[in-house]
């Protein structure tokens, strides 16, 4: 998700966004709970990394047709042996409120809304939303996004970052988001319920960059590959900080949180249409890591729009000591066996490396709400306790596993199924054709085409 950076690469973005930016909050004492402690000392660029990945801003192009695009935010802190996700969800926003007889007639079903979700453990949930779409804003080419559920009496929402002192002052209840600064205040609204509710929670946290999506010194990589600027998948996914390190405080009913340098992560997925079914991991808490690590898998029954048909790929990626390995169907086969709940397994190589991964959970996970051809929906199961064993090597020559790059454990690893059905083992290999991996191969930046001309750019990109 992530414009985590500004490069010399990067789109330019309008004045405005750059301008917000640049008022995003500073460090002050950890014992005043409305700031965060140790907020980078350059909040709007971090020196020689470039991080920024495409696809890092808001989708919407206006349109009527159904659309929605999500944000996924995930800290974990290993001394506490919990982990906590924030969800943040934007739905038909053409529309806002109840929609009239005539746009009932003319578009068809339609479910504005705007959600915001945060997952605890496995025992916590909240879930805060509203009809009104017009409270949510978000920048068209950068990471920034915000919505306001409540505003403080005689105070306007904002509709861009602001400091953190102005955000606690005009917002009662909501959320900002910028490439290096998270901070809200939410209640469950009693809309839904999944048995496992907290009333409340406030945080305020900074987050300083480590991967994004690519080898750390890189152009940052489209998760899709250049192909997702088109409307040829659907929903599209970018992973936009594969790793971060976050410092700050999350108060969580009458428990307080206080982390620093813990590993975040941050996703987005958007689109009209919806998985039928998927599988889904990430771990970046490695036990005794030597360097920094992170792991993200992900697979799917996805819907091609101009097939007018269903795939089903699979994806692996692992972020060490500043380099990606990348494993795809356009760079060689994706296995994977998954159950429908507790075990999740995958093999993928390419020319030059070989990984596999297996991962367990004797927990029973909590449900979250997901986007479906219906609206919000508790299609989605998920564990922050799963036990992982990534290992990583080299290719042969000859084809055969090599010298060991990465042989690492955890027992706090994410681990999701979604859609369905899911009455039976999950057992695939993907691996696109010889046409479609030379065309997916090409080395096409197309955020630098673009960057050309600007004011052509696509929404997001």
């Amino acid at each position: 998700m992530a414009s985590f950076l500004s490069n010399g690469n990067a789109p330019a973005s309008d004045a405005s966004t750059s301008e917000k930016q640049n008022q995003l909050p500073r460090s002050s004492s950890l014992s005043d709970c409305s700031t965060v402690v140790a907020s980078p000392a350059t909040p709007t660029v971090v020196p020689s990394r470039q991080l920024r990945t495409p696809h890092s801003g808001y989708h919407f192009d206006g349109s009527k047709r159904r659309f929605f695009e999500g944000w996924y935010l995930k800290l974990s802190i290993p001394e506490e042996k919990t982990s906590f996700a924030f969800i943040y969800s934007i739905e038909d926003p053409a529309f806002s409120g109840t929609l009239s007889e005539y746009d009932q007639r003319e578009y068809g079903p339609r479910f504005p809304g705007a959600g915001a979700q945060v997952m605890e453990g496995e025992n916590n949930y909240l879930f805060q939303c509203s009809s009104d779409t017009n409270m949510f804003w978000a920048s068209k080419h950068e990471l920034a996004l915000g919505n306001t559920f409540v505003a403080h009496p005689g105070k306007s929402p904002p509709q861009g970052i602001i400091s953190n002192e102005e955000f606690s002052a005009r917002v009662e209840q909501g959320y900002q988001v910028s490439p290096v600064w998270h901070q809200g205040l939410l209640h469950d609204s009693g809309r839904f319920s999944n048995g496992k509710t907290m009333k409340s929670i406030r945080w305020a946290y900074s987050t300083r960059p480590i991967f994004g999506w690519g080898d750390v010194l890189a152009t940052q990589k489209a998760t899709a590959g250049w192909l997702a600027v088109l409307p040829v998948f659907e929903p599209h996914w970018q992973v936009c900080m594969a790793g971060g390190l976050s410092t700050g405080w999350i108060e969580c009913g009458d428990r307080r949180f206080e982390f620093q340098d813990v590993p975040s992560y941050v996703e987005k997925n958007w689109g009209g249409t919806f998985p039928k079914k998927w599988f889904w991991g990430q771990c970046n808490a490695f036990n005794d890591s030597p360097s920094h690590v992170s792991l993200t898998i992900a697979g799917g029954r996805r819907y091609l729009p101009l097939t007018r048909s269903y795939e089903e790929v699979g994806l692996v990626g692992v972020h060490y000591e500043g380099k990606f390995y990348e494993f795809a169907p356009w760079k060689g086969p994706v296995e994977w066996e998954i159950r429908p709940w507790g075990y999740w397994h995958m093999k993928a190589w390419n020319t030059q490396y070989e990984v596999e991964l297996i991962g367990t959970t004797k927990n029973s996970g909590c449900s979250i709400l997901c986007p479906t051809e219906s609206g919000m929906n508790f299609l989605c199961r998920d564990t922050f306790f799963g036990d992982m064993k990534l290992e990583l090597w080299e290719r042969t020559s000859t084809g055969t596993k090599g010298e060991v790059i990465l042989s690492v454990t955890s027992d706090m690893a994410a681990l999701e199924v979604g859609g369905g059905p899911w009455d039976s083992v999950w057992n695939h290999r993907s691996e696109s054709s010889r046409v479609a991996k030379a065309l997916l191969g090409l080395p096409i930046d197309v955020a630098s085409l673009f960057s050309w001309f600007p004011s052509r750019t696509p929404p997001g990109l």
